[in-house]
């Protein structure tokens, strides 16, 4: 029973930053997924790794969680966001444009 300790990502299909501010404890899995011969779904019989999710507001308190609860855990660091250049559309069209004309 091994826990990883993270800040989720923002999905593909998310715009905002909800989900993405607390640490997750999420446990890994002690056997593999078996694929159902009749319907072909695959399936685990593994709770922890696909029901067990835990929610931190801080890195501190998860890490405290695992070791209070003797659970050997990993943190992952957190990646730093990118930031990004403001640019408006008029600056396309502008007179001191460095880049090419494209059209």
């Amino acid at each position: 029973m091994f826990a990883r300790i993270y800040k989720p990502a923002k999905t593909a299909m998310q715009s905002g930053q909800n989900k993405t501010k607390r640490w997750l404890l999420e446990f890994e899995s002690a056997s593999a997924r078996e694929v159902e011969p009749l319907m072909g779904w695959t399936s685990s019989g593994d709770m922890l790794h696909s029901q067990v999710r835990m929610f931190f507001e801080s890195k501190e308190k998860a890490v405290a969680y695992a070791q209070r609860n003797k659970i050997p855990h990993e943190v992952i660091a957190e990646d730093e966001p990118s930031t990004r250049t403001g640019k408006s559309y008029t600056d396309n069209f502008s007179f001191g444009r460095i880049e090419t004309w494209t059209h």
